[in-house]
């Protein structure tokens, strides 16, 4: 085989690993970014969930220690640093679970007036934070399931980005607010 063909042969052979490893770097970049979103997702659903049971408890609906109960723990989730977001958010979950921890407690809420839309609300949003957190931990193993891959690591192909972290948190429903059905 001539010299110049064997070079044509190594610089196809490079451009192929190039255009391999350029496709994986885009791919671990169309996961971070799916990371992002998923997390903004997340939070998204724990503020409202958080902003609804601050607004059910200031209503003067539920007797005063459910209120204070279920308000204190709501802002508790909502001021949490980052680094204590997910103890905050599952201490918020204990508390809607004991708060609603029997279906009479719902049907209190229910009679009073604008009572009906403010248990919907609050059972649509107890029931999209687990899906939320859930699309967030899936997109964050299928990420982390590329980086550990040697091409990932030798490469350097995530750059800078930091090592993704799943959301670990209580996220289960009050048994009373989980029988509703989503509109």
């Amino acid at each position: 085989m001539p010299p110049v063909t064997t070079l044509i042969w190594i610089v196809v052979v490079l451009i192929a690993i190039g255009l391999y490893l350029s496709w994986t770097a885009g791919r671990l970049d169309r996961l971070h970014a799916r990371i992002d979103a998923t997390r903004a997702a997340l939070d998204a659903q724990l503020v409202r969930r958080a902003s609804v049971a601050q607004e059910l408890a200031a209503s003067g609906v539920l007797d005063p220690a459910a209120s204070i109960v279920l308000y204190e723990a709501a802002h508790a989730s909502r001021q949490a640093e980052q680094e204590q977001r997910e103890v905050a958010e599952s201490e918020f979950s204990q508390a809607l679970r004991a708060v609603f921890s029997e279906a009479q407690q719902v049907e209190v809420v229910r009679a009073a007036p604008g009572g009906e839309e403010a248990v919907q609300e609050l059972s649509q949003t107890v029931r999209r934070v687990p899906m939320a957190r859930r699309f967030h931990n899936d997109a964050v193993g299928a990420a982390r399931a590329l980086r550990r891959h040697r091409k990932v690591r030798w490469f350097r192909l995530a750059g800078h980005a930091p090592f993704p972290m799943a959301f670990e948190m209580d996220d289960e429903p009050p048994a009373a607010l989980a029988d509703r059905p989503l509109v």
